[in-house]
């Protein structure tokens, strides 16, 4: 049996909780105008996000997969997860048809690091974008986790991306 599954609606409220783990981790100490979360651990949007987690995890044909780890010791809990979507952009070279794989969730719990559950949830999910025809795959990674996405392939690349929050 795979230590790795993928997530279903039941566990939308333990998505949500561990994604907040990574934003905290990640945007720690870093102001709103910088980038950051308006205050730490804001979990204000989890109600209004559980609804539409829920409805894109019931769709196992759909571009959103989320691939988890339970927690060993919380029954219910979850220990870790990779989370992605599938993209299409017109292709380009290296990638004619012109699906690219995002990954922008990649949470363990605290007390569960360490343990290779990330790594086992990334690969599954690196291995559903590859059956699924993505030419790529991009992900923004902490320094804390930049050697675990190096293992797996990852490259940094040269990034004039730009944002505009509507």
């Amino acid at each position: 049996m795979s230590l790795v599954r993928r997530a279903t609606p039941e566990d939308a409220e333990e998505l949500l909780r561990l994604r907040q783990v990574m934003i905290d981790s990640v945007f720690a100490g870093r102001s709103p105008a910088a980038g950051g979360t308006a205050t730490a651990s804001d979990t204000s949007w989890h109600a209004e996000s559980l609804p539409t987690v829920r409805r894109r995890l019931a769709e196992p044909e759909g571009d959103f997969a989320a691939f988890v780890v339970d927690h060993p010791e919380r029954p219910g809990g979850l220990a870790a997860l990779a989370v992605g979507t599938l993209d299409y952009r017109i292709g380009r070279a290296g990638n004619p048809h012109g699906l690219t794989g995002s990954v922008f969730s990649v949470a363990t719990d605290p007390d569960q690091r360490r343990k290779g559950y990330a790594r086992a949830a990334m690969e599954v999910l690196l291995d559903w974008f590859r059956e699924r025809g993505a030419g790529s795959v991009d992900l923004n990674a902490s320094k804390e986790a930049e050697p675990l996405y190096a293992s797996l392939g990852f490259v940094r690349k040269p990034d004039p991306s730009m944002r505009l929050n509507l």
